[in-house]
């Protein structure tokens, strides 16, 4: 199993895993590698050093950071990234999709009309002005592809 850093063209860093250099390569040349963040399909494999272990010796084990602790240290647009991908998942775990009736549905909880809940979904723009110029509060966030659908 090869484990490859990769980034897209909007410099979205993430990890990837193949079977072999090969198998990264087909998957790119077929267009079916894409950034979770965004869904850019140019995609490239960063530099790495892999750790080679020739010796006996364990080496010690780095202590694992908890979650918190992950979005606080390294590199300040990583801990961005890792810290909207946290908040998107928790937007998709506790909300539900319903898609294109999403204006439908705002209007509907606004007045009454059904149960009051947490929703996502897609509205156009003008649909997002007259909600909001009817006192309806929304708020415009893309979610990464790699969230609305399983992960594999």
């Amino acid at each position: 199993m090869k484990v490859f850093n990769l980034q897209c063209s909007a410099h979205h860093g993430f990890e990837g895993w193949f079977a072999s250099d090969e198998d990264y390569s087909s998957q790119v040349e077929r267009g079916l590698l894409e950034c979770p963040l965004c869904a850019d399909k140019t995609i490239h494999k960063l530099p790495s050093a892999p750790r080679l272990n020739f010796g006996a010796v364990e080496a010690p084990q780095a202590k694992v950071p908890n979650e918190k602790q992950a979005v606080v240290a390294g590199d300040p647009a990583q801990a961005l990234q890792a810290a909207y991908l946290q908040l998107a998942r928790r937007i998709v775990s506790e909300t539900e999709d319903v898609g294109e009736r999403f204006a439908e549905e705002a209007r509907k909880i606004h007045y009454g009309e059904t149960e009051e809940r947490g929703i996502r979904g897609q509205a156009s723009r003008e649909e997002t002005e007259a909600l909001m110029e009817e006192g309806i509060a929304v708020m415009p966030l893309p979610l990464p592809e790699g969230l609305k659908g399983p992960l594999q």
